[in-house]
Parts: C-alpha cells; sequence; structure tokens
C-alpha cells in the first residue's frame, strides 16, 4: 500500500507536466498564426495612384436669339487639389467657333401662286432677304469654379467668359423668278423684284454666291454659365447659358427695309461633349 505522501507527490507532478504542456502548445499556436499573418502583409495587393485630370477637349451645338454655331473648346485645368481636379477646378479656356447670324424678321416662304402646269417647281426661300452673313471667331478665356462637385454624380456649376477675334462672312442671296433665265441678288436694279414675292420661285441655293464673299474683320466677347454633370471623371458632359457681342468694322445688310448695324447682341443654350484626360 502506497504511502499518502508519495500518492500527493506523484499527483503534484502529474497536473504540472499537464500545465507545462498545455502552455508550450499555446505558445506554438500563437508563434504559427503570427508567422502566417506577417506572412501575408508581404503579399497585399498595392493600390495604383490615380493621375490627376489636367486636359480638356470638347464640342458643342449653340443655339442663339439670331442663329446658330459650332464650337471646339480645348481646356487646361487649374486646380490646387490635384487628387480631387475632376471636381474642383478651373480651366484656361480656347474656343474655335464657326456659326450663322440672321435677322429676327426672318422668315421662310414658299409661293405657292405659282401656276402648276407651267412646269416650274416652287422652292423654299426667305423674302426679303440680301445676304448671308457666316463667322468664324477664335476667343481665350476662363471657366471658373462657383460651385464643384461634392461627389462624382453630382453637378458643377462654373463662370465662362470669352474675348476674341472674328471674321465675318457676308454672301449674297440669290432668287430665281420667273422672269429670269438665271438666278438674280439684290441691286437696286433688282430691288423691285426681291420685293414682289407673287414673281419669286424660290432660293437659288447655298452654293450660289461663294465666289463673291467678302471677309469683315471684327471681334467678339462671351460670358455664360456652364453646368458640367457628366457622372464619369474622364467624360465631358455640360449645358451653358448666356450672351454674347460681337462687333464689326461696318455694317452687315441682311434684309430691305432693315437697317443695317456693325453689331450682334444675343442670348444662347448650349450643350456640349467631350473627354478629359
Amino acid at each position: 500500500m502506497r504511502s499518502p505522501i508519495k500518492v500527493s507527490v506523484f499527483t503534484l507532478l502529474s497536473i504540472l507536466s499537464g500545465v507545462c504542456g498545455f502552455s508550450q502548445s499555446l505558445h506554438y499556436s500563437d508563434s504559427t498564426r503570427f508567422r502566417t499573418v506577417t506572412g501575408n502583409t508581404a503579399h497585399r495587393p498595392v493600390v495604383k495612384k490615380i493621375k490627376p485630370i489636367h486636359t480638356e477637349l470638347s464640342v458643342g451645338f449653340r443655339l442663339q436669339t439670331d442663329g446658330w454655331s459650332l464650337y471646339v473648346d480645348r481646356g487646361r485645368v487649374k486646380s490646387d487639389d490635384e487628387k480631387r481636379s475632376d471636381m474642383f477646378y478651373n480651366i484656361g479656356l480656347w474656343q474655335a467657333e464657326l456659326g450663322e447670324r440672321k435677322n429676327p424678321k426672318e422668315y421662310k416662304s414658299t409661293n405657292s401662286n405659282l401656276d402648276p402646269f407651267a412646269g416650274v417647281k416652287p422652292t423654299p426661300f426667305i423674302f426679303g432677304k440680301i445676304n448671308n452673313f457666316y463667322t468664324f471667331k477664335l476667343g481665350i478665356g476662363r471657366r471658373v469654379m462657383i460651385a464643384g462637385k461634392p461627389d462624382p454624380g453630382s453637378v458643377s456649376i462654373h463662370w465662362v467668359y470669352l474675348v476674341g477675334l472674328s471674321v465675318g462672312m457676308l454672301k449674297p442671296y440669290y432668287i430665281k423668278t420667273d422672269n429670269e433665265a438665271n438666278p438674280i441678288k439684290y441691286s437696286d436694279a433688282t430691288r423691285s423684284k426681291f420685293l414682289t414675292e407673287s414673281n419669286i420661285i424660290g432660293s437659288a441655293g447655298f452654293t450660289q454666291g461663294l465666289s463673291e464673299i467678302t471677309f469683315i474683320p471684327g471681334f467678339h466677347a462671351k460670358t455664360a454659365l456652364h453646368f458640367d454633370f457628366a457622372a464619369n471623371r474622364k467624360t465631358a458632359l455640360a449645358i451653358e447659358t448666356g450672351m454674347n457681342v460681337e462687333l464689326y468694322s461696318q455694317s452687315i445688310p441682311l434684309m430691305i427695309n432693315q437697317d443695317a448695324k456693325p453689331y450682334f447682341f444675343d442670348l444662347f443654350a448650349a450643350f456640349q461633349f467631350g473627354k478629359r484626360w
């Protein structure tokens, strides 16, 4: 029979042995987990830095109270915060524009009084018109931020101002009449024929008079509000609304019995789209 002292000593040694074994097992498990975690950090993906936007190129169509125009904008982004240059920015702007100016009193007409059995087919014409006037403009300016985009899906608002040179192109407006073999343009000798609507067959077409274009120098200025609602940082998509003024070196005659003036003033709305990079 074992003595109580020997049994107690044996029991105590067994408990201590078990505790040491558990401690070693726990230490091994923790160190293995630590090596696994630290080993994974070396394989974490590297996030690429987003390049800031610095250039914009767009085209647009402008509808004016006295005509229309097509234009191209080239812009250089100017931003203090390059990381958010797609949402908070100003732009240095260059613009080229081609358009047409019209008198507000112009209206298209078709002569329905012509004899349908005479073999003459009437075409639309503008009664009283004597010249077409086209413009080519180069401008420089800025697009200044009023309100930036809090997030990519919202709208930013900019103030636009431009000044530059203009070249006016005055082209004679030819008409066909029932008592002339060839189309005629306006002069003192043909004034009565331009004012006799019942004898006009129609317009002679755009190409008639191209070789007689007169070039008239001038300058222009424009101001507008620009609303950028593009959802993609690399897309330009906007509308503009504003006013434009042009001044030329001579008066521009467009219609009979209407005063010829050397200047034009109009309100406009425009839509433009393009890309940014």
